[in-house]
């Protein structure tokens, strides 16, 4: 992996990429990059105003490229169903699961579930069971997960997933963080046990100039706030391009193993080599738990690796 950079993923002509949240951050410089390299990317995005103008962006900076958007609100189960239901017929060769919401205010999303919970895991837990049988007809595809290095900032509550007794914003972000490597691992064993090649991966960017930082206190009208993160990502932080790095070496460098976490080798920037993950994200019986559970929130059962 020693300085693995964008200019180094194969050739990805004839394969088919879905990215959620790429209207901006990593999830664009990842849309853009697969488009680069010859895949076909659909952008799929909560705002069509934001997505079609990452798609308008996407054009000119790659002349020719082969993409287009569909909207998609990770925090409505039914807009989740309406986007699988509504792709083109045809195998799928990559889902990249890089939306997600920071340490939000206290909210719920269109189906009652707390919102970083409900965007980061549970959208994103739907979205791959619904899109699973195109995956798993596909030779050689994909699912990358984003998570973050927060995520070591709390297990799972297992009893109190949509931090109904006490929400502390940080704490929640990291909780679905944890959520999501947990999803990976338990994905993995379930492919492996099928007997399946696909390979189930998650990366992190480190710390990554993007607007996920600021979001929260924009939303809260903390212009102090604002200012100052923008300040610490203009001297601190690398460009979304390096960050998007963990993200595309999951996503198609040769060599990838199931439940692999990739993330910037120091951590927090640099190129992408495996990642330190906190012991309860390796846990079974909390991954399967986890499982069991988002099953029962979504509705949606992943039928094709049932038994």
């Amino acid at each position: 992996m020693t300085g693995w950079s964008a200019r180094e993923i194969p050739g990805q002509g004839g394969r088919t990429a879905v990215v959620t949240g790429a209207n901006s951050g990593i999830g664009y410089v990842t849309a853009r990059e697969l488009a680069r390299a010859g895949a076909h990317v659909l952008l799929a995005c909560r705002s069509a105003d934001r997505g079609g103008a990452a798609l308008d962006r996407l054009r000119r900076e790659v002349p020719g490229a082969s993409a287009e958007f569909a909207r998609l609100d990770l925090g409505d189960l039914s807009s989740v169903r309406e986007f699988a239901a509504g792709l083109r017929p045809g195998g799928l060769d990559l889902l990249v699961n890089n939306a997600g919401v920071m340490a939000l205010p206290y909210g719920r999303t269109t189906d009652g579930f707390e919102t970083q919970f409900g965007v980061n895991h549970l959208g994103h837990f739907a979205l791959t069971g619904l899109l699973l049988p195109r995956l798993l007809a596909t030779p050689g595809a994909r699912v990358v997960s984003l998570s973050s290095g927060f995520h070591a900032l709390s297990d799972l509550a297992h009893d109190d997933l949509n931090s109904e007794t006490r929400y502390r914003r940080w704490i929640a972000y990291g909780r679905s963080k944890t959520a999501n490597l947990l999803f990976v691992h338990e994905l993995a064993r379930r492919l492996a046990a099928a007997g399946s090649e696909l390979v189930a991966a998650a990366a992190h960017p480190g710390y990554a100039a993007t607007g996920l930082l600021t979001a929260a206190p924009r939303q809260e009208g903390r212009r102090a706030a604002v200012a100052v993160l923008r300040a610490a990502n203009a001297v601190l932080a690398q460009p979304a391009a390096s960050g998007a790095l963990p993200t595309l070496y999951a996503a198609t460098a040769p060599g990838v193993r199931p439940d692999s976490f990739i993330g910037p080798r120091l951590g927090w920037r640099g190129a992408p080599a495996r990642s330190w993950r906190a012991r309860w994200t390796l846990d079974d019986a909390s991954a399967e738990r986890l499982w069991t559970a988002s099953e029962q929130l979504t509705g949606v059962r992943y039928e094709a690796l049932a038994g």
